[in-house]
């Protein structure tokens, strides 16, 4: 199954309208086939995985990081059904499908075909790596990610406003990364007017992975590839599942007051700005209010800098 997530990574960022999956089939211990969500969402991991394994599919097992799929779409077959005329003899899953149309049934079918099914196996790791697909289905509106660039003081920019750059090359091309992996990156209109960003991701070997733009706030003068999002309601209403939210003091405290942020990723640079712009207010009304929201995630360390993520616990 780790390999089956591994595969699944990569995805991430390209597989929209569908979620990024990953498939491992494995014959008499050894690994005959692997696949993973295609960009654009077709095919599917478990259609690429068996396209590649051929008559090794049979009495096979199959590790996927998502429940198969149990409908058929103008897209292609379904999932479960391709899996059962292969002739895979087992079906390890990790994570449960909520999407209606599957929701249990993808495992059901299987097992009414006389497959042994396993379910659950590293089911936390999947639905980490499957945040953006599990928020659109279960809250109706994209995964959203805030990222702050922060001093040791909680100042986000100086207090004219220049921001460039509180951290350092490797935390920024972490940066890039996480800009990879998203379906559409949001900024504020005032960070867009102050700062003129590219907001694309300048990787060696990832640059066609550049997200879609979007900007909140006015609409007048902005380019015709970026995406106008007059308010709020209009970026939760977007198709994305995954949203990353870069720069706006303004932006990124209301939506933390209108509790629209899934995750938040600090990147901490050991640097003091003293009176430095901070964000606005975020609508505490008390400390008390502020205790227990946010679950620690990770601390990475890249050069002078930390990368801390954490994860709106609800």
């Amino acid at each position: 199954m780790g390999a089956a997530l591994a595969l699944a990574s990569r995805g991430i960022g390209t597989s929209f309208p569908n979620p990024a999956v990953g498939c491992v089939i494995v014959n008499d211990g050894r690994v005959v086939a692997r696949g993973w969500t295609q960009p654009g969402g077709r095919p599917h991991a478990e259609g690429a995985a068996l396209a590649a394994a051929g008559a090794a599919a049979e009495g096979a097992t199959a590790y996927v990081t998502l429940e198969p799929c149990a409908h058929v779409s103008p897209r292609g077959p379904a999932c479960a059904d391709s899996l059962i005329a292969a002739g895979v003899a087992r079906v390890v899953i990790a994570a449960h499908d909520p999407d209606p149309r599957t929701n249990g049934d993808g495992a059901a079918r299987l097992r009414a075909a006389g497959i042994s099914v396993t379910t659950g196996v590293r089911a936390a790791e999947a639905e980490q790596q499957l945040a953006g697909f599990l928020t659109r289905l279960k809250r109706g509106r994209p995964h959203i990610t805030l990222k702050l660039a922060v001093s040791l003081d909680g100042a986000i920019a100086m207090a004219d406003g220049r921001s460039k750059w509180i951290t350092g090359d490797r935390a920024r091309a972490a940066a890039h990364l996480e800009r990879a992996r998203c379906d559409l990156i949001v900024v504020g209109r005032g960070t867009w007017d102050a700062d003129a960003p590219t907001l694309d991701v300048r990787l060696p070997g990832l640059e066609t992975r550049s997200p879609r733009i979007g900007v909140v706030g006015r609409g007048d003068g902005l380019p015709e590839h970026v995406t106008h999002f007059p308010d709020l309601a209009a970026v939760t209403a977007d198709p994305a599942l995954c949203v990353l939210v870069e720069g706006g003091m303004g932006l990124g405290a209301s939506l933390l007051s209108a509790d629209l942020i899934d995750a938040l990723i600090l990147m901490r640079a050991p640097i003091l700005i003293g009176a430095g712009r901070t964000l606005a207010d975020i609508g505490l009304a008390d400390l008390p209010q502020a205790h227990g929201r946010w679950r620690a995630e990770s601390i990475v360390t890249l050069g002078p800098d930390r990368i801390e993520r954490f994860t709106r616990t609800r």
